[in-house]
């Protein structure tokens, strides 16, 4: 049986480099995208509530004009009242019936006062209302627009990138395959609480990168020599020397351009 060839400590670096890079590069992908997703969601979720509004006011519109309907009958149905009580007027045997006929002559009289005042206060309330639904139309119309220049944009920025972003995460996947579990995990962990996910970072000018902390010289030695993992003591990345970041990009560049 084929002993199982033993991956050395620089084939790990290595490894874990080209996973920040494609990692790096996912993350370049949706800092272009940027808020963009977020907006046009609140963006539609805006637009929705205007919709609804709009809905929800031309509903009350169509109440308060049965109302309207529903007191006009009621005048017409006093004023019928009004003329048969008239006339029954003419009829009368005694100043009693006269007077009690009187009385629902003016009750019918009052019906239709109070009538012609709800009249008058449903059509100020629709004269209102219509005034609110043409704001929000007016912002309905500006929010749509803007919504899709926002749709627009952010499709443009997904027709170029979503093909590369799906392959990008198609590697990454691939190569934490080739990487033992405990450290990708470490390298996860170490991404999720670092500034820009940069988990894996080579030493720039004595330092490692993204920080003015200086390494030691005895331990740039020692990480040059690629026999051992070795983490920055004040961020807690993993580092590697500034030669084997440097193949490691190169690779990389071509395995991005032909994706």
């Amino acid at each position: 049986m084929a002993k199982k060839k033993e991956v050395t400590v620089e084939e790990k670096l290595r490894a874990l480099y080209d996973l920040q890079l494609i990692d790096s590069r996912v993350d370049e992908i949706r800092n272009v995208r940027g808020e963009l997703p977020l907006e046009v969601e609140d963006l539609e979720d805006e637009v929705a509530g205007l919709n609804k509004r709009i809905e929800k006011l031309d509903n009350e519109l169509s109440l308060i004009e049965d109302q309207i309907k529903a007191k006009k009958i009621l005048i017409d149905e006093s004023k019928q009242s009004i003329k048969k009580y008239t006339e029954q007027q003419k009829n009368v045997r005694n100043n009693r019936e006269f007077n009690a006929l009187s009385k629902e002559v003016e009750f019918q009289e009052l019906e239709i006062q109070l009538a012609d005042k709800n009249i008058r206060e449903y059509k100020a309330q629709i004269e209102q209302k219509g005034e609110v639904i043409e704001q929000t139309k007016v912002r309905l119309g500006e929010r749509e627009k803007h919504l899709k220049h926002k749709k627009e944009e952010l499709d443009a920025i997904l027709a170029e990138t979503e093909k590369e972003e799906k392959a990008l995460n198609k590697k990454s996947e691939e190569f934490e395959k080739q990487i033992e579990e405990r450290l990708v995990k470490a390298y996860k962990r170490i991404r999720n609480n670092v500034k820009n996910g940069l988990a894996v970072v080579p030493i720039e000018r004595g330092a490692s990168g993204g920080s003015y902390f200086t390494i030691p010289p005895q331990v740039q030695v020692e990480i040059a020599s690629r026999r051992k993992i070795i983490t920055d003591e004040h961020s807690g990345r993993i580092l590697v020397d500034s030669e084997l970041a440097a193949e490691e990009q190169e690779k990389m560049h071509g395995l991005f351009v032909n994706l």
